[in-house]
């Protein structure tokens, strides 16, 4: 399970598991980890559970939300990865295998625990025969074809730019789900709404190039 290593100046205060869909930071007494600081915002930031992958997002905190010495508003968190609230610092820790992907374009499937999506599923229990796949047109991996097998698949660059599939009973659906640059599907930019797929629609994410394909 992951988990966040909170300290100050390098002497640990407290490790706490991330059991809940979201756990929230800040000042206020009514958070999951209270930051008694006046650098802390009252509700300063909070990490949310998106399948395997925990994001983090600062709440329009007064002094920001930085992660590995860089300010951010929401971005995926990787293992190791340190995130610094005033003077504190908030290590995340991830040991699950797969955990450590490089950066560059990733096609990730992940369990029903997505926040988008609005009723969870446990995938390996979904009742759907639904096929689809995702063909890679452009960089590194063109011609890489992956089906989506699970209810909600990620794909992206974290940090950057990351979208979602999400497959239900009849269709399959794509949605922002973090970073600068939107999703464009057949050339209109995506937003946190799910937009139907339908076989041949042309994705582009962060540069990369994309095809929806359904038999």
């Amino acid at each position: 399970m992951p988990k966040v290593i909170l300290s100050l100046d390098g002497v640990v205060i407290k490790e706490i598991e991330l059991s809940k869909d979201r756990t929230s930071l800040g000042r206020r007494p009514y958070n999951d980890i209270v930051i008694e600081n006046l650098a802390v915002s009252g509700e300063h930031a909070a990490l949310t559970l998106l399948g395997s992958q925990v994001l983090v997002e600062d709440l329009g905190s007064t002094n920001g939300t930085y992660v590995n010495g860089k300010t951010i508003k929401k971005q995926v968190l990787q293992h190791d990865d340190v995130i610094e609230i005033g003077k504190f610092k908030i290590r995340f820790e991830d040991h699950a295998p797969g955990n450590d992907y490089e950066k560059t374009m990733i096609i990730r499937p992940r369990p029903a625990a997505a926040v988008a999506a609005p009723v969870q599923h446990d995938s390996a229990h979904h009742p759907t025969e639904l096929i689809g796949s995702i063909k890679v047109l452009s960089g590194a991996a063109a011609g890489r074809e992956l089906p989506l097998t699970k209810v909600v698949t990620t794909f992206g660059k974290p940090g950057v730019a990351v979208a979602a599939i999400t497959r239900r009973p009849h269709q399959f659906l794509v949605h922002h789900v973090e970073g600068i640059d939107q999703p464009f599907l057949n050339g209109v930019a995506v937003g946190t709404e799910p937009v139907p797929l339908k076989h041949g629609d042309q994705i582009v994410l962060a540069g990369t190039q994309m095809q929806f394909l359904q038999p």
